[in-house]
């Protein structure tokens, strides 16, 4: 890991609309993206999160926003994931008191985020929308989202129904919105932060990578071993027959899901293996055996866990060097 810190400094619509320093958003992480998390990721320069789906009370939400603004005093976001929470009044009671809390922004998962936006209009809040196709952009963009992020199959946790990569996704939707776009899928250093520029993106959003770090303090260590030690195949994805398909590290427990839905499995016969408290399980106690744990393919590239400045370090002067090379290159060609 790299230790000396990187002069490199970047500019884009993203660091500029969300007021952080490097292009670097931190996923939602159910379960996972509390304070710690989000106030080192936004300390290191990028856009820390914390998630409102899995907190479930607008006091415990109130609470934790609180508890970030003790840890950094710079920008974060509320990650909501419409579709769990919008039922019963729930879904509003939280973005109430995102709102009453002045957040500086606030990101849409799942669902439709129309409500969202009609009703924080006015406010001084920021919005990024979690997309997995041109559609969807195009959508989040006539909504007023200030930003768009496109995840590609290669990405862990609930994805696109499509199966189309990061590679071929993000300039399609670059090329279809005139907001920013974020790449997310497959992402977890340097070199994924300038593909994705490369690619007409103006920033990133990662989400496994941080989990393995030492700030993801809820993350059970087996959870964040598996990581660390598997390989770029050892992800498989959940939930296809159910039309909510989710990228999950390989174990028993997971072939098993897979196994019932092949067979016809309804929604119903399925709900406690697929449930949260089965995530919990997994990703809180370390029980593989009895529960599932999301990841993307980006596993394959993981092999430390670093605290969140020091991949923050490591991704800024592995980009550096890539820059580097690659001006090194097109300079060459230019004298032939």
């Amino acid at each position: 890991m790299f230790q000396q810190r990187s002069q490199l400094t970047m500019k884009t619509r993203v660091t500029e609309i969300f007021g952080i320093d490097y292009p670097i958003v931190q996923g939602g992480l159910a379960y996972l993206a509390y304070a710690e998390l989000a106030a080192a990721v936004s300390n290191a320069g990028g856009l820390g999160q914390i998630t409102a789906a899995t907190l479930g009370t607008p006091e415990k939400l109130r609470e934790e926003i609180r508890k970030v603004r003790t840890l950094t005093d710079k920008p974060f976001g509320v990650n909501f994931a419409i579709a769990k929470h919008d039922n019963g009044g729930k879904y509003q009671e939280l973005l109430e008191v995102a709102i009453q809390e002045k957040v500086p922004a606030v990101s849409l998962t799942g669902g439709n985020p129309q409500p969202v936006f009609e009703r924080i209009k006015g406010e001084d809040i920021r919005t990024l929308v979690l997309t997995a196709g041109v559609r969807q952009a195009q959508k989040a963009e006539k909504l007023g989202a200030d930003a768009v992020m496109v995840v590609g199959q290669e990405g862990g946790g609930h994805l696109g129904r499509e199966d189309i990569g990061t590679m071929v996704l993000t300039p399609r939707v670059v090329d279809s919105v005139s907001i920013p776009v974020l790449a997310s899928g497959g992402i977890g250093d340097g070199r994924g932060l300038l593909a994705a520029l490369a690619l007409g993106a103006e920033g990133i959003e990662m989400g496994t990578r941080f989990i393995a770090t030492r700030e993801c303090v809820d993350a059970n260590e087996k959870y964040k071993q598996a990581i660390v030690h598997a390989k770029e195949t050892d992800t498989v994805v959940i939930k296809r027959t159910l039309g909510a398909p989710g990228r999950v590290i390989k174990n028993e427990f997971a072939l098993n899901i897979i196994e019932r839905e092949q067979e016809g499995a309804a929604y119903e016969d399925l709900k406690d293996v697929i449930s949260g408290k089965a995530n919990r399980t997994y990703i809180y106690d370390g029980k593989e055996e009895e529960g599932y744990g999301w990841a993307g393919q980006v596993i394959g590239l993981i092999e430390s866990v670093p605290t969140v400045q020091e991949l923050f370090d490591e991704i800024i002067q592995t980009a550096e060097k890539g820059r580097n090379r690659i001006e090194n290159i097109m300079q060459r060609q230019a004298d032939n």
